[in-house]
């Protein structure tokens, strides 16, 4: 019996381990959150932080596994890619993951390969970022280099909330380290994410979404990706073709890898994260129902060193979306409800905040209340609905104040 180690087992980090138990495989899980769902699904669990690369190469090496999965967690993957070299598992670089998840060493690493990229810089001292800052335009990102899901990220409008916006980032950084840069103008239309998986140093299956963000969120919160995207088919090949040769030069052979970028007016292609890892929230969900291809089966099968051969791209059929449940004011939640267009729309959801819970004004992905799939009739209804999700969700707290009308004096 193949024993296989999952970093995190959160809600969205379940799909993978169903499938590695429905193989028979002894699973071992481990995160710093006892109370995470995966862990009653596993073999045995171990109360061990993700990122604390030793303990949990010590603990691998201990059960002898014979592979190890990072999904849909960055701070997780290098863990993933420590343990799986030093023990001669499956997996791809250290060093090469490191740099896709410390935006610092990505920002340089585009730069140096002749990647389009922004005017970027680290710090960890804030006098420094604050001379940086004065030799950029507003608007500005100020972000942690190391965290994921729009934790920590201010989109600076005003230079007099910079000491305000480094230490938010500061907090959320495990490195202690702030990224100052510039802000990136893509031509009118959609952001574009999703996930592809390579073999054997090929991309085999991508499929491009569209991100929606809800711009009455401070930064802009990323609640719904939509499939399939509206990419334009000629730029398609030129996205994938760049996308292989960033991945090539970093040596990278095999695995998931969530991607975001945007199109500028001038149809070049400037890539704002690229994660060693799946999408979290519902986006293997979401390119399963879309697409037919079982993402999280072939991370598995990957990371024990299975054959993914058989894996190539499908057209999609119908209209996709995940939704992330957020909310717009902060409090102890009364009720959460839907309008009745959106309800209908509901092909699976999962709630993971009750009545009593304390919720928060969504910044990040930590601050989702739950996460749906959601199915639509055609284009112009998906874009429609999740561009004003506001209208289609009501998050009602204590004090009676409701998602999309005036907000409480709470903390935000």
């Amino acid at each position: 019996m193949k024993t296989i180690l999952f970093l995190g087992a959160s809600s969205t980090q379940v799909p993978p381990i169903v499938y590695a138990v429905e193989q028979g495989y002894h699973i071992l899980t481990c995160d710093n959150r006892p109370s995470n769902p995966g862990h009653r699904l596993a073999h045995e669990s171990y109360d061990i932080s993700t990122t604390n690369k030793e303990k949990v190469l010590e603990l691998a090496a201990s059960r002898n596994i014979d592979g190890i999965v990072a999904y849909a967690s960055d701070p997780a993957a290098p863990t993933a890619a420590f343990v799986a070299e030093r023990l001669g598992l499956p997996g791809n670089p250290y060093e090469s993951v490191l740099t896709l998840s410390q935006k610092d060493r990505f920002r340089e690493f585009l730069q140096r390969n002749d990647f389009n990229t922004p005017r970027s810089r680290s710090f960890q001292d804030q006098a420094e970022a604050q001379e940086w800052l004065e030799q950029l335009d507003l608007p500005v990102y100020v972000k942690p280099i190391d965290s994921s899901g729009g934790k920590g990220i201010t989109v600076l409008e005003d230079k007099d909330g910079f000491a305000d916006a480094f230490a938010h980032a500061m907090n959320f950084s495990l490195e202690k380290k702030v990224v100052v840069e510039e802000k990136i103008r893509g031509k009118v239309g959609y952001q574009n994410d999703s996930d592809v998986f390579m073999v054997n140093g090929k991309l085999r299956f991508w499929i491009w979404g569209d991100s929606h963000f809800n711009h009455a969120c401070s930064p802009p919160f990323q609640a719904a990706s939509s499939y399939p995207g509206s990419l334009e088919t000629r730029l398609e090949k030129k996205v994938c073709q760049e996308l292989e040769r960033l991945l090539g030069l970093l040596n990278f052979r095999s695995g998931a890898f969530n991607v975001e970028f945007l199109i500028d007016a001038s149809d070049e292609i400037w890539f704002l994260e690229v994660g060693a890892r799946n999408g979290g929230g519902g986006t293997v969900d979401a390119i399963k129902f879309a697409s037919g291809v079982d993402m999280a089966k072939y991370t598995v099968d990957a990371a024990l060193g299975g054959d993914c051969s058989s894996l190539k791209n499908r057209k999609t059929s119908g209209y996709w979306a995940e939704c992330l449940v957020h909310s717009l004011v902060s409090g102890e939640l009364e009720s959460l409800d839907f309008s009745d267009e959106l309800a209908g729309k509901v092909f699976q959801k999962t709630i993971w905040t009750n009545p009593g819970d304390l919720i928060y004004k969504a910044t990040g992905s930590n601050h989702a209340l739950g996460m749906m799939i959601l199915k639509f009739e055609s284009r112009e209804e998906m874009n429609r609905m999740l561009d004003d999700i506001s209208s289609h969700i009501f998050v009602k707290v204590r004090s009676g104040v409701m998602m999309g009308q005036e907000t409480a004096a709470l903390p935000a």
